[in-house]
């Protein structure tokens, strides 16, 4: 007689046992198998359809958005260049996204860089889901964010760098700044391992190309006739328009970070609203009672102020919170707009420092402060957490010191060898005609 093996004599026993126990236990037999393995995720055409919303509402913000709002705020002669210059950032940064970006920046790697497994994109395929979203859409979504960081620079060096020396910078400043910034936060870096929370790039978007702009600002130097010539806006019908789409566009931006239609996208898109409204009318307050009149361009700066300061906290404050993050981001920004610029004497055109640097920078400590668990299931000091302040002010140094510090290398580098700043000739006739052979009539 053959001698039957061990293991199927323990394969047997197990289909006639297994029942027998799931019944004495009360246990269904798809609860086990879900509990040896949780079911993978699957595509949610809820979810896709919102990102692909958010996705264009975050593209909208930097063309023809930013492309607006900072077009209405340069003298009419350089109001072309200074949208061009969005227009064109859009699509340098598009192509090395798909190059190399989205895979340093979102794959498993390194404590700054993740890999280049997905480098061109290799391995993406239609069904390649991202949790319940196409990869593919997940991807549109970050490059989005991606290029309306660099764009934002652009305001702090406006109407005085050349056009050639701008798109190197930009694509250098991509790859060896905000690529291993997002990373540290969101793509499996050590700064989201250290419990830095920024919902929708507080750290990753706004502090650093706000301070990318102020090192910039300062290395180039100011522009001719400052304080002494008119430098005001010459169509704020523009910025204002501009202004408003950044506002609508806002929602993708930190409601598309929930990565799902859900709640906890409809809690960003609640508070994103509160705190917009909340930073203008602080900074109108602040302004009409240090002027006398409150202004226009006050009105949208202090807007975008409480849209910068309440991104990194979007998806983990409520409404309450969102009222003094917005009403704190629009007062700060107000004085360091009108103050701090003012006394220290830098030229930031367009003022990206002093609202997206600062702005960002508050936004970030105040997330630490207003956190609570009942509504993004983070803990700040509200909620007794009075730890996760150092946490973000730990994320904010690094994030100051990367993008300050290897801003000013690459700026360096091209002032040393091509050179970065307009000859006087062409700053004073204005870029529009001496870049690109055109003008607003």
């Amino acid at each position: 007689m053959r001698a039957i093996p061990l293991t199927s004599l323990f394969r047997a026993l197990a289909f006639f046992a297994l029942p027998l126990l799931l019944g004495v236990s009360g246990l269904r037999a798809e609860d086990v198998v879900a509990a040896e393995a949780p079911p993978a995720p699957t595509l949610d055409t809820g979810d896709t359809a919102w990102m692909i919303v958010a996705t264009a509402l975050v593209l909208m913000m930097a063309i023809p958005g930013v492309a607006l709002f900072y077009g209405g705020m340069v003298r009419k002669k350089n109001v072309l260049s200074i949208a061009m210059q969005s227009f064109a950032i859009t699509c340098v940064v598009t192509v090395l996204w798909f190059v190399c970006g989205y895979s340093l920046a979102f794959t498993p790697g390194g404590a700054l860089f993740g890999s280049l497994d997905k480098a061109f994109l290799m391995g993406v395929r239609p069904d390649s889901l991202f949790g319940t979203v196409p990869e593919t859409v997940f991807i549109c979504f970050q490059l989005t964010l991606a290029i309306i960081t660099v764009a934002l620079i652009t305001g702090a060096v406006a109407e005085r760098m050349k056009f050639g020396p701008l798109l190197i910078f930009s694509s250098v400043w991509l790859l060896a700044v905000y690529v291993p910034i997002a990373h540290m936060v969101w793509g499996g870096g050590f700064l989201g391992g250290a419990g830095v929370l920024d919902f929708a790039g507080g750290t990753v978007v706004h502090i650093s190309s706000g301070v990318a702009g102020l090192v910039a600002a300062l290395i180039l130097g100011r522009r001719i006739g400052y304080r002494r010539e008119n430098m005001q806006p010459h169509n704020l019908v523009l910025s204002l328009i501009g202004a408003s789409l950044l506002w609508v566009g806002w929602f993708g931006f930190n409601a598309g970070s929930a990565v799902g239609s859900n709640g906890l996208a409809g809690l960003a898109m609640l508070v994103t609203q509160i705190a917009a409204a909340m930073g203008a009318l602080a900074w109108m307050a602040g302004e009409w009672a240090h002027r006398g009149k409150p202004s226009v361009l006050g009105a949208i700066s202090g807007a975008v102020a409480g849209l910068v300061a309440i991104t990194p906290a979007s998806g983990f404050v409520g409404p309450a919170a969102a009222l003094a993050i917005g009403a704190t981001g629009g007062f700060v920004c107000y004085l360091a707009t009108n103050g701090i610029k003012r006394r220290l004497g830098y030229d930031d055109s367009l003022d990206v420092f002093g609202v997206h640097g600062i702005g960002g920078i508050a936004g970030a400590v105040l997330t630490g402060v207003f956190a609570t668990a009942g509504f993004g299931g983070k803990s700040g000091a509200v909620d007794g957490e009075g730890g996760q302040i150092l946490t973000q002010l730990y994320g904010i140094a690094v994030t100051v010191a990367w993008s300050g510090g290897v801003t000013a290398l690459v700026l360096f580098g091209l002032k040393a060898t091509i050179g970065i700043r307009v000859d006087e000739e062409s700053e004073r006739e204005g870029l529009d005609i001496r870049a690109h052979g055109e003008s607003v009539a």
